[in-house]
């Protein structure tokens, strides 16, 4: 046996486990505290602005700045470089406001880092200590739908039809029916809090988000002496109101038995494939490589993604409505030499934080899938997520029921266009699995944006109201079609 002296010589001999490298992330973020939907526009206030900050600079001291705990490989540490970036959101003023407050958190002004010298010697700095201008890309391919945050019902502007129809056929379920029953005298009974806004036939478990929605953010802003028999808002009252609205936004938002319901997951899964799968085909050298995605979205992406991926195994929180400020960040990370690595090396983890991400309420790992393991060889994740990720012409055209874009697509010859181009361009040791799912994608983006041409010459719009959608409440002067937006 060695002494314990010589294997304290041994030990400098034996290979050291390599650091784990994170090589890009995907994030997928909701807005920060808003003003209710009950009237619109709905609109970021300043408690939502300090949340969305605070979680951006999580995010810069996590993974960006020069002594970032899990700094990403090669990505710009102050000054950013607009190629290692992209940040989009669905048409909407809240989400687009977060978030360009969320940028400011990861990339604060960089005072005189940001100064240039001109060629006649003078120097001149950027505005507001060197103000960092990174562009939000507002882009109707989002996986949530345009101005989402005006529109009480999940499912409004989706341009899914068969998404549509089934979130409808929940108001229909057993489910459904027997809440509405059962907590009919639960609603009632708190008419004289808000029955200037809900008058009886509307206090019900149908408008239970919305109900939950202007009672919560009249408990964040309004004191206690300005909102109507307030003693009626018991704690056990408050955490009734919000668990009915999780279990009303979770039947619409998906349903293991018809997926469709689910389509906005459905087009995140893709979307985030593709981001990282363009992280991993890039050059690791590369200094302008994509390596961080941020897209900003509401709540129902949230679940539809939950229920897609059976997070919900992993516990049970995942059923609810999502706090203000929550993020997801999807990590792409080896263990390899850079310099040998293989797709086979790549591994991606899953992190989620209800609610702002902070050093106190950092970003937890969870398993997805049903897999017993946090992180997941690149390969699994990829293959797990192309089972329902809607990257396929045909796939989304069925879900969704929507013919008539794929043959006018065909018809123009975009499809195999566009699909060919990119499968050109991703590197051969992508797989081929991927790299499909990818190139449809694309050819999914060009139906989106002929079907929104069409709609726009003949005046049509792809999802009219349900008659089971629930009411936004109407402003004086309103008519009732006010949640027709």
């Amino acid at each position: 046996m060695h002494s314990l002296a010589t294997l304290c010589l041994l030990l400098p001999s034996l290979p050291l486990v390599a650091a784990e490298t994170v090589l890009g992330a995907y994030v997928f973020h909701r807005h920060g505290d808003r003003t209710t939907k009950a009237y619109s526009p709905v609109s970021l206030t300043s408690l939502g602005a300090d949340q969305v900050f605070t979680s951006g600079s999580w995010y810069r001291d996590t993974y960006i700045s020069a002594n970032a705990s899990s700094q990403i490989n090669g990505i710009a540490a102050d000054i950013p470089v607009l190629a290692q970036l992209s940040v989009t959101s669905s048409v909407d003023n809240v989400l687009q406001n977060s978030a360009q407050v969320f940028l400011q958190g990861l990339y604060p002004p960089a005072g005189s880092a940001a100064a240039q010298t001109l060629a006649d010697g003078s120097t001149v700095q950027a505005p507001f200590n060197g103000y960092q201008y990174i562009p939000v890309n507002a882009v109707s391919t989002a996986a949530s739908s345009k101005n989402s945050e005006d529109n009480v019902w999940l499912q409004g502007g989706s341009g899914c039809a068969n998404a549509v129809t089934s979130s409808d056929n929940y108001f229909a379920s057993a489910e459904y029916q027997s809440s509405l029953e059962t907590t009919k005298t639960f609603y009632q009974s708190l008419l004289p809090v808000y029955n200037a806004t809900f008058p009886s036939d509307k206090a019900n478990f149908k408008n239970a988000y919305a109900i939950y929605d202007f009672l919560h953010v009249s408990k964040i802003h309004n004191v206690s002496s300005t909102i109507p028999s307030a003693s009626l808002l018991t704690k056990e009252t408050l955490h009734q109101l919000q668990t009915r609205a999780d279990q009303h936004e979770w039947g619409l938002a998906y349903n293991s038995s018809d997926e469709v319901r689910g389509i906005a997951g459905s087009l995140l899964a893709a979307q985030v494939v593709q981001a990282l799968n363009a992280t991993l085909a890039a050059p690791i050298s590369k200094a302008a490589a994509q390596r961080l995605t941020v897209q900003f979205g509401p709540y129902g992406t949230f679940m539809a993604f939950f229920g897609l991926t059976k997070a919900t195994a992993a516990s049970s929180d995942f059923y609810g409505v999502v706090d203000y400020a929550s993020s997801m960040v999807f990590e792409l990370v080896t263990n390899a030499s850079l310099a040998t690595l293989k797709p086979a090396d790549v591994s991606v983890r899953f992190r989620f934080a209800n609610g702002t991400a902070s050093k106190t309420n950092p970003p937890r790992a969870f398993a997805l899938f049903g897999q017993a393991e946090i992180t997941l060889p690149w390969a699994i994740f990829a293959r797990e997520m192309g089972k329902f990720a809607i990257g396929d012409t045909a796939s989304w055209c069925k879900a969704c029921g929507h013919s008539s874009a794929c043959t006018e697509v065909s018809a123009t010859g975009n499809d195999s266009g566009a699909t060919s181009s990119i499968a050109a361009g991703v590197s051969s040791a992508v797989s081929n699995a991927v790299a499909g799912v990818i190139g449809a994608l694309v050819t999914l983006v060009v139906i989106l944006g002929l079907q929104g041409l069409f709609m726009a010459i003949v005046g049509l719009r792809v999802v009219k109201r349900s008659n089971n959608e629930p009411l936004a409440v109407k402003k004086s002067g309103e008519s009732d079609d006010v949640s027709d937006t």
